[in-house]
């Protein structure tokens, strides 16, 4: 499928299923697809991205990944609020990508393209890129500081991996990359090799704890996370915000796009979103189906293990601290990125 026709299947489904809600507000293009040209071809295991904009507050629970009109679709929602502020949009990495470009879906207000006219000039000036960059820094700094080695297994898994993993973030925010979370790894790689910083790469792959592993590895505990998902598909009730990545659906992407990048090659870095994967699963499954998740966990524990060489709580608080007494060097690769990325003025 082409980019374009994938395109045309969101703004369908927006139309179809968003517009119609008493809370809609607009919709928008983000993540990876986002300045692609409309005839490039959108590879099986990519999704394009969907921002729906409400009102109120909070965002309803996010739908995730679905298939519309051949589209692989991926649907946040994203409260209105955030984006009043057009500074504090420009400011964080999460957000501002998204208004680099018209990536407007639709916008009964009005308000989402003033939001694109005022960001997308501002968007590679020096100040802003480096506040974007700080915005990633912190949530690597606060969100591991937070981490809470009593909660259950697959909670401190994920309290570790998803801040570990966004020091790729960086480097990425300050070549003004998209942030993006599957293949955040190659992504970097192929950053800190353009701008001669690809001794780093190594370093990052080392704190994930994949740094030395084989192909063979990473294929078996994929076969065995494989076996996990078909098992908690029927079985997810409860509602998670990443349960839209845990559908019959959403198995291209994580299962099938983990494998594709193992028979590319890139079994490293298929590593992140293999443990991210295995540990969302049994989240869901300690809730919905406990008996399946207590036969499982062993599996689990030892992908872990065998990945990461994370085994214990011990492991994973020190290999936290390592990744804290990494970010003050991650910082000054950052701003030599920074100080030579050639878009960016001011």
């Amino acid at each position: 499928m082409r980019v374009g026709e994938a395109r045309a299947a969101a703004a369908h489904w927006v139309t179809a299923h968003a517009r119609p809600r008493p809370d809609y507000r607009g919709a928008y293009f983000s993540g990876s697809t986002v300045g692609l040209p409309d005839d490039a071809e959108l590879p099986a295991a990519s999704d394009v991205d969907v921002v729906v904009v409400t009102a109120g507050g909070e965002a309803p629970a996010k739908p995730g990944k679905l298939r519309h009109r051949g589209a692989l679709l991926e649907i946040t929602c994203e409260p209105m609020v955030l984006l009043d502020d057009p500074e504090a949009v420009l400011g964080a990495y999460h957000l501002a990508g998204g208004f680099r470009r018209d990536s407007v879906i639709d916008d009964p207000t009005g308000r989402l393209r003033a939001l694109h006219a005022y960001v997308a000039p501002r968007f590679a000036e020096r100040s802003r890129v480096r506040r974007r960059c700080l915005d990633a820094r912190h949530r690597v700094e606060d969100r591991l500081a937070a981490l809470d080695p009593g909660a259950p297994f697959a909670a401190r898994v994920l309290g570790w991996l998803f801040p570990t993993g966004v020091t790729t973030h960086l480097p990425l925010v300050a070549a003004l990359r998209n942030p993006t979370v599957r293949l955040r790894y190659p992504a970097v790689r192929e950053v800190l090799t353009a701008y001669g910083q690809d001794a780093l790469y190594p370093r990052l792959l080392a704190l994930l704890g994949c740094e030395d592993v084989s192909a063979g590895r990473v294929r078996r505990h994929l076969d065995a996370l494989a076996e996990t998902f078909d098992a908690t598909v029927p079985v997810a009730h409860t509602p998670f915000f990443f349960s839209g990545d845990l559908t019959a659906g959403a198995r291209p992407v994580a299962i099938g796009g983990s494998r594709e990048l193992v028979d590319r090659g890139e079994h490293r870095e298929a590593v992140f979103w293999i443990v991210a994967t295995f540990a969302r699963c049994h989240s869901v499954l300690a809730e919905d189906a406990p008996a399946l998740h207590a036969a499982r966990l062993p599996v689990f524990r030892e992908a872990v293990a065998d990945l990461t060489g994370i085994g214990s709580t011990g492991d994973l608080l020190a290999r936290r601290d390592a990744v804290l007494r990494f970010v003050p060097e991650l910082w000054a690769a950052t701003e030599k990125i920074l100080a030579a990325q050639p878009e960016i003025h001011g």
